[in-house]
């Protein structure tokens, strides 16, 4: 079964690529909801976030830290800026490989729409 976030990381796909690690790679949301919208994805194939193990702690933090970091360059590190994980159909999730929604430029209000 192809994944087209493991495509992406594997540079199968085209993406807009903003930072890649050896665990992770950033690039732009190509259906943005802000208008900042980056995905932070790591390398491993982990299809939601009830999939992660124990052993993806060190990952998933990384995920975090990334996302901020490059919110940080950005500018909005102090302005404020949101980040997202969904899970399942009915949390939002649509693309079965795990990943963080990091999404600025704009007022966020709750709920999003």
């Amino acid at each position: 079964m192809s994944c087209v976030f493991c495509d992406v990381a594997e540079k199968k796909s085209p993406a807009k690529i903003i930072r890649e690690t050896d665990d992770l790679v950033a690039f732009h949301d190509i259906n943005a909801q802000a208008p900042v919208h980056i995905l932070v994805i790591p390398k491993k194939h982990i299809p939601t976030i009830n999939d992660a193990k124990p052993e993806d702690a060190a990952l998933l933090g990384k995920m975090v830290l990334l996302a901020r970091e490059i919110m940080g360059e950005q500018g909005y590190d102090w302005k404020g800026y949101r980040l997202v994980m969904n899970c399942n159909n009915d949390g939002g999730q649509t693309v079965y490989h795990l990943h963080l929604h990091a999404l600025a430029g704009r007022w966020m209000t709750w709920p999003p729409g």
